[in-house]
């Protein structure tokens, strides 16, 4: 029968032909089901599947763009071939040893149900629909039918369509991303569950290349791709792995997103990673920790599942330099308001690693911050026998701003002590924070004037300060009343105690100290400012009457 109808499609392979010779083949392959000898009940089913297959053509070909697509054509080869082997199967029924048979008439049912369910997504994508209507341009009909390959044929085709995707992207993101709907993501998401290791790789990369591009992350995380993607990131190959790694690092920055990661239990692996993984895999992994660390709800999960360790780790012993930024910020994250966090984070070694990791050039804000976070967990000795002070100098020498503004904060919370003031004074950390206080922000300013009110009341670093020329310009214009200028009163302190001096006292004057003392003290009713303003206005007065008599 099958050469009766002569269904080749290299006779002419035209979507029309293929079409027609499918038709005419449905009716044979019915009849030729339905009297087939032997196992009725699976010929049965075969019957039942060949009867939706003229449906499901008309559905088909019903669509506007049916003749000109090319997943047509080859789609209605497929039907074609599946049909003609019912026929012959049905043929040599008796011919066949009952295991062979079985095994054909599987294969057979799997083959139609593959057809039947390539129709339906055919129909389903929109990509036979007009272009005038369902596609702005040629580039995003040709990107739609691109990602339709995906869920259409057997594995080497879908092979074919992730290096296709890939591709693609590579040269036009903006349209693959453009193009994308829900079957589409679902249908690249289930390739990373495939039994070949080369379509899990090129499926993990371009589910990475779409985390990335800034515009999927919600519907790549509703159409399920955490739980395939946390177990390739645990034991997929290292492609795989490392593009599993990155993409979770990238999704994780939403904290909807970093709850459902934990939830799913993505914790343990990654922590685990951080202590062992390669460079890439490190880093995205320590990388995706510092997000789920963001989330205040999460971080006991963290806690319990060894991160604090794991950070500790990689501050010591990290890779590359983004794997130890991302543990340091982690640790800043995990410390911010839990006693118990911070104290678990000195007993391991935190507070030395973070000393050690701020030697190095150009110090960043998160380490500092960590580390200023452990100030109340331990005694003020433990850190400066580590090394504390000395990195201070460092920090607001090199720091960025953040971290000098977190190194003053240090200062503030750390001289409690005679001793902890001179050191401080005498390792030249003084003139710094005079500088600071020209800094751009409000914060900086005011955490300098506070270090500097509170290193001021010993001796020897208020003649320090006197020596600096910067000091007493840099005071006096911090006392404007600004609302934004939140330094004044650490600025009225430092003045207060400076103006004992007669040469400090006369700078006052003369950069105009005595009209913002009198605003704070009239419209802020700031005491330290009016004790201040009655000093220099007595100096003032006094300075009047000499002249007078002169």
């Amino acid at each position: 029968m099958a050469d009766e109808t002569d269904p080749s499609p290299e006779a002419d392979d035209s979507v029309a032909h293929l079409l027609s010779q499918a038709r005419k083949l449905v009716p044979a392959a019915l009849a030729e089901a339905r009297a087939a000898a032997g196992f009725p009940a699976r010929w049965s089913s075969i019957a039942d599947k060949i009867e939706r297959v003229s449906p499901s053509l008309d559905d088909l070909s019903s669509l506007p763009c049916f003749s000109r697509n090319a997943l047509c054509r080859e789609l209605l080869q497929s039907v074609t071939r599946a049909l003609c082997a019912s026929i012959d199967l049905a043929g040599c029924a008796s011919a066949s040893g009952k295991l062979q048979m079985q095994s054909d008439l599987d294969a057979l049912s799997g083959e139609l149900d593959l057809v039947l369910a390539d129709c339906a997504l055919l129909v389903k994508t929109g990509v036979l629909e007009d272009s005038a209507t369902a596609a702005p341009s040629q580039l995003l009909d040709k990107m739609r039918e691109l990602l339709a390959r995906l869920q259409i044929g057997h594995a080497e085709a879908k092979h074919r369509a992730v290096d296709s995707l890939l591709e693609a992207m590579r040269e036009d993101e903006r349209s693959v991303v453009a193009a994308l709907g829900r079957s589409n993501v679902s249908a690249l998401i289930r390739l990373l569950g495939a039994t070949s290791v080369k379509i899990k790789e090129k499926a993990a990369t371009a589910i990475c290349l779409l985390a990335e591009s800034g515009c999927c992350e919600k519907l790549l995380v509703a159409e399920g791709v955490l739980p395939p993607v946390i177990r390739l990131s645990e034991s997929g190959s290292l492609i795989c792995r490392e593009k599993a790694l990155i993409s979770l690092e990238r999704l994780s920055i939403s904290a909807e997103t970093a709850r459902s990661i934990v939830g799913h239990g993505g914790v343990r692996s990654l922590v685990e990673i951080c202590h062992s993984g390669d460079s890439i895999c490190q880093s995205a992994a320590a990388g995706t920790l510092k997000n789920l660390s963001a989330v205040p709800e999460v971080r006991l999960t963290l806690v319990e599942e060894g991160t604090i360790s794991a950070m500790i780790d990689l501050l010591d012993r990290g890779i590359v330099l983004g794997s130890r930024e991302h543990a340091a910020e982690c640790l800043l994250n995990l410390t911010t308001s839990n006693d118990a966090f911070r104290r678990l984070v000195v007993e391991e070694g935190g507070a030395r690693s973070l000393l050690a990791y701020l030697e190095k050039p150009l110090p960043q804000e998160p380490a500092v911050g960590a580390l200023r976070n452990l100030i109340s967990a331990a005694t003020v000795g433990s850190l400066v026998s580590l090394g504390l002070l000395p990195r201070l100098v460092h920090i607001l020498r090199d720091g960025s701003l953040g971290a000098q503004q977190a190194a003053a904060s240090i200062i503030c919370r750390i001289t409690n002590s005679n001793d902890t003031k001179k050191s401080i004074g005498e390792l030249g950390c003084l003139p710094l924070l005079v500088t600071m206080l020209e800094s751009k922000t409000s914060t900086a300013r005011e955490v300098a004037a506070q270090a500097i009110a509170g290193l001021i009341s010993l001796p020897q670093n208020k003649r320090e300060l006197k020596k600096d020329g910067k000091t007493m310009i840099n005071l006096v214009r911090l006392l404007d009343p600004n609302p934004q200028n939140t330094a004044k009163k650490y600025a009225v302190a430092c003045l207060h105690s400076l103006s004992s001096s007669k040469r400090c006292k006369k700078l006052m004057l003369s950069y105009g100290a005595v009209g913002y003392l009198k605003n704070l003290a009239e419209v802020e009713d700031m005491a330290g400012a009016k004790k201040l303003l009655k000093r220099l206005e007595k100096k003032k007065l006094k300075n009047l009457f000499i002249r007078k008599a002169g």
